[in-house]
């Protein structure tokens, strides 16, 4: 991602998309299982904000603690690198889960 809007925007686009399908797909059922579904929409609201959280973190240590300038932002790109990693993996892992709630509510042929 170019920068924390985007990232931002990104995530309440994809949170936002999975509970417009999840209404959606009960509208379409006529609003069977309606507390699962609404659920799902809760979930994905709490993901929202558990994501929009891991967002925003910050490097602690302060250039003074490296030998150079170099270093410092090495260590800084690498923080962040690693951090983009860490909410990647978690919102796929947790996208799935939600994505595992709708599938299994969906009516079976």
């Amino acid at each position: 991602m170019a920068n924390k809007r985007q990232l931002k925007k990104a995530i309440c686009h994809a949170c936002g998309q999975i509970a417009g399908e999840c209404l959606m797909t009960q509208a379409a059922l006529d609003y069977k299982d309606a507390e699962k579904w609404d659920e799902i929409v809760i979930d994905a609201a709490l993901l929202q904000v558990a994501a929009l959280k891991k967002v925003q973190p910050k490097f602690e240590p302060k250039p003074k603690s490296f030998a150079n300038g170099k270093e410092y932002k090495r260590a800084r790109r690498e923080f962040y690198k690693n951090n983009e990693k860490e909410l990647a993996s978690f919102m796929k892992e947790e996208i799935g889960k939600i994505v595992g709630k709708m599938n299994a509510l969906l009516p079976k042929k």
